[in-house]
């Protein structure tokens, strides 16, 4: 048995099934779960793989939209102000850019009312220099990581 693209076929499979069992996974690797589970082991340390988590459907528990906040800040807070946005709980995602805008985060908030009161809180911060703030209408894809190329 041939172990190439082996760690990349691991992650694909458990891209579909995040709680396969070691066995399951080494038989539809074709591999032994020994292998499986020292591939396993070394994508973890590696930090290639980060954890495994749930998949949550944010609108079925009431989280009924979703914002993307740009911002534009001073230079020097520039890492201040993404920490902050990162560690506000209901930020799914916050990035630093190139482009128009320093920083776009992605929220979800249980309306608009609570989408309204969370940014006033944020935007407080005086090292932000401009906002725009928009609504997600219909999110076509969201969450989704990809599988991975296997030669």
């Amino acid at each position: 048995m041939t172990y190439e693209n082996l760690d990349r076929k691991l992650v694909n499979a458990l891209l579909g099934d995040g709680r396969a069992s070691l066995r399951s996974l080494a038989e539809d690797l074709d591999v032994s779960v020994t292998t499986v589970s020292n591939h396993l082991s070394d994508l973890e340390e590696g930090g290639i793989i980060q954890g495994y988590t749930p998949k949550i459907d944010y609108d079925a528990l009431g989280y009924d939209v979703t914002a993307i906040l740009q911002l534009k800040v001073e230079g020097s807070s520039l890492v201040d102000v993404t920490e902050t946005l990162a560690s506000h709980r209901q930020m799914v995602s916050v990035y630093e850019t190139t482009g128009d805008h320093d920083i776009i985060a992605i929220g979800k908030f249980h309306d608009t009312d609570d989408m309204n009161e969370t940014i006033k809180e944020l935007l407080t911060d005086p090292e932000i220099k401009e906002s725009n703030t928009s609504v997600v209408l219909n999110p076509e894809k969201e969450h989704e990581q990809f599988e991975l190329e296997v030669e």
